[in-house]
Formats: C-alpha cells, sequence, structure tokens
C-alpha cells in the first residue's frame, strides 16, 4: 500500500548550464534588438519635427533634434558592436556543445570497439583459422578412408593442356566443309597405257587448195 502513495521520482533536467547560458544570451540579443528598434523610431519621429522647426523659422530647436539624432546614431552603433559579440558567442557555446557531443561519441565507440577487440583477439583468430584448416583436412582423409580412394592432387599444366585440345577441336568443328560434288576430275584408265599410244598423234588432214 505504500507504494501506491509513495511520491514518484522527478526525472532529471536535461537542460545544461551551458544551455542556460545561451538562453541567457538570446533573451539579451533580442532586448537589444527591441532597443534599436525604439532608437530608430525616435530618430525618425525628431527628424520630422526638426524639418518643421526649420520651416517654422526655429533654427535652435533644429540643430539640437539633430544633435540629439547624432548621440542616438552613436548609440546604435554600439548596439550592433555588442549584437555581434553576442551572436558570436552563442555560436562558439553551441559549436563547443557539437563538439563536445562529437567527442563523446568517439569515446563510447572507442570505448565498445576495445571490448570487441579484448573478445576476439588476432590470437584467437589465427588460432580458429588453424583449427578451421586442420578439421578440413582431417575430413577429407576420413572421406577417402571410407570411399577407398586417395586425395587427388591436380596438374594446373595437364589441366590447361587438355582444355587448350577441346577448344582446338572445336575450332576444327566449326570450320566449313569443302564440296567434292560439281568438278570435272580427269579419268584414269584402268590398263596400262602402251608406247605407241603414248606417242600416237592423230594426223591433220590436209585441206585440198
Amino acid at each position: 500500500m505504500g507504494s501506491l502513495f509513495s511520491k514518484k521520482s522527478t526525472p532529471k533536467s536535461r537542460v545544461t548550464e551551458q544551455d542556460q547560458a545561451v538562453l541567457k544570451l538570446k533573451q539579451t540579443r533580442d532586448k537589444l534588438k527591441q532597443y534599436q528598434k525604439k532608437i530608430q523610431l525616435n530618430q525618425e519621429q525628431e527628424r520630422k519635427l526638426a524639418k518643421q522647426c526649420l520651416d517654422q523659422g526655429r533654427k535652435d530647436k533644429a540643430l539640437r533634434l539633430l544633435k540629439k539624432k547624432k548621440f542616438q546614431d552613436g548609440l546604435l552603433e554600439k548596439t550592433d558592436n555588442q549584437l555581434d559579440n553576442l551572436e558570436r558567442m552563442v555560436a562558439d557555446i553551441e559549436f563547443a556543445q557539437c563538439e563536445i557531443k562529437i567527442m563523446e561519441g568517439l569515446k563510447s565507440g572507442n570505448e565498445a570497439l576495445k571490448e570487441l577487440n579484448a573478445i576476439m583477439s588476432l590470437d584467437d583468430v589465427e588460432k580458429i583459422l588453424g583449427d578451421t584448416e586442420d578439421a578440413v583436412a582431417y575430413q577429407q582423409e576420413i572421406d577417402a578412408m571410407l570411399t577407398g580412394t586417395s586425395i587427388v592432387e591436380f596438374d594446373e599444366e595437364a589441366l590447361e593442356g587438355e582444355l587448350d585440345a577441346m577448344l582446338a577441336a572445336e575450332e576444327e568443328m566449326k570450320m566449313p566443309d569443302v564440296p567434292v560434288s560439281g568438278i570435272d576430275m580427269p579419268e584414269v584408265p584402268d590398263h596400262e597405257v602402251g608406247e605407241g599410244e603414248k606417242g600416237e598423234e592423230r594426223p591433220r588432214e590436209l585441206v585440198a587448195g
């Protein structure tokens, strides 16, 4: 029962001192901008008033108003410098916060990597690879004993020669056949040719003139 009425623990605020400092700087910047806007409005009104005084011949009053405007111009210039300083400080703080987050990320990543390296060192990897090779070789010996065959070792040069011979045979099969029919060949006599037949020439017929 007591746990039902117990107060819940309030979550911790994630707002840091740097966040509060940035917030105060931005509030000060906004106030300076409002102050500048107020001065600019006063200058516009006093400029119009100074023009009226000149039109009415009240030169002294117009001169005092112009002096006041010059003084306010100096205030505006100072506030511009202060705004630049505030903007620069806010940017520096926010960039420093980003750098801190980056460093924290790198730190946690480095610690995680160290833990993983501690789990499996180089010696462990070499041992696992060696055990794997030994297990494969042992399994091959068992297979050879069960099948009654020895482990076959291949000659790479002999295999390449056999492959070249197969390629050459395929090239010969692709070559077109030369046709034999359609070509007149001289007939070969089936009996021996005599000397008279060799030197016999048919006499030319004389044509009477």
